[in-house]
């Protein structure tokens, strides 16, 4: 089993390397993994350490060579990514109201004027948050299911924007990878640059912080 989890480790941590060399043991299946990575990270909310963007990247930059079909990649991801969502809110909406019943050493987890504050946060804020959490590690698969908890309106605000923000981040992580992917640079430094496209993609969420609290602040003044 533990073997196991290294060779898991190592695939997701070296997918420059990993992954040409599953394309070419398995051929086609690969589409079938990418989206079975995809659909996990964004709908099961145990698994947020997957590599998304990381894999986006690396996926776009074996389009670039041929290796992968960058149009039907595209549409498959964002499928994935979209199903993968949808199924996370459901899961937490479901939940919700369940979540005030569960106790820990007799007291209550998760208090209802907590699942109302969560509410009317996703009433307010909720569109912004659903589009800038695809881009950034982690927040992404915790989002949806937290949108559900707090009952966030599905038709009019989770669904349409939460489509969008999938198209976005799909599309531009790969058209990224097929852009900048082969480049020697990247290819010398791979481990640098996908540090940096983490900290990119944490960066508007960090700005969005910033800006709530800072506004917070004013409002109080």
């Amino acid at each position: 089993m533990l073997e196991l989890l290294q060779e898991g480790w190592h695939f997701i941590t070296h997918l420059n390397e990993t992954l040409p060399a599953f394309i070419a043991d398995h051929g086609n299946w690969v589409y079938f993994l990418l989206f079975a990575i995809i659909f996990v990270e964004t709908g099961l909310v145990i698994m947020p350490f997957l590599p998304g963007d990381s894999l986006l990247f690396v996926a776009g930059s074996l389009a670039a060579i041929g290796s992968l079909d960058l149009f039907y990649l595209m549409g498959l991801l964002i499928v994935a990514a979209v199903l993968g969502d949808n199924i996370n809110y459901w899961v937490g909406r479901f939940f919700g109201d369940r979540i005030t019943q569960w106790t820990l050493f007799g007291k209550r987890l998760v208090r209802q004027k907590d699942l109302d504050k969560t509410h009317g946060y996703f009433e307010r804020y909720g569109v912004r948050t659903i589009i800038i959490a695809r881009f950034v590690p982690i927040v992404r698969t915790v989002t949806p299911f937290v949108a559900g908890v707090g009952r966030m309106s599905y038709r009019n605000k989770f669904l349409p924007f939460d489509v969008l923000g999938g198209i976005a981040w799909i599309t531009l992580l790969l058209l990224a990878g097929f852009a900048f992917g082969q480049h020697p640079f990247v290819q010398k430094n791979y481990e640098m640059v996908i540090l940096g496209i983490v900290f990119i993609s944490v960066l508007p969420m960090l700005i969005e912080l910033v800006r709530v609290r800072f506004g917070a602040k004013k409002a109080d003044a």
